[in-house]
């Protein structure tokens, strides 16, 4: 490409780039103002009658649930080291209440049981979105 015709091309978006930038600065920048209409309007008009934290639509997503028996820190030569029969000793006491995990967020704790065969766990306390940071806290 010559370069009469590279200084043609880097005129010409000088001048596109230059036109917009005087555009910007043309139109008015009061934020106080309201927009003249709605950029975004709402999904649906909410009535007096609907439910405003109406969770239908969020229902059927799925999520995990996990129970969490405790917890501890190995290096990586005790972890090499682990064999068929090893015991991992951790933090949680026998008798503690178990953490109820929801997609890896503390939501709960309860305490193991068996039914049937199968454990199971029988939910005793919720967890406030207060104490979770309180127990973040001292975890950390």
């Amino acid at each position: 490409m010559s370069d009469e015709k590279k200084t043609s091309e880097q005129e010409e978006l000088d001048d596109i780039w230059g036109e917009a930038m005087a555009e910007q600065q043309a139109e008015p920048t009061d934020d106080a103002s309201p927009p003249s209409e709605e950029v975004f309007k709402p999904l649906q008009e909410s009535t007096a009658e609907g439910d405003p934290r109406d969770l239908s639509m969020v229902m059927d997503i799925p999520v995990t649930l996990s129970v969490e028996l405790g917890r501890t820190r190995l290096t990586i030569r005790e972890l090499l080291d682990l064999a068929k029969g090893s015991v991992v000793e951790l933090e949680g006491l026998a008798g503690e209440p178990m953490d109820i995990m929801i997609n890896g967020y503390l939501v709960a704790q309860g305490e193991v049981v068996v039914i049937e065969e199968r454990y199971g766990i029988r939910i005793t306390d919720i967890v406030t979105p207060s104490e979770r940071l309180q127990r973040l806290k001292r975890r950390g």
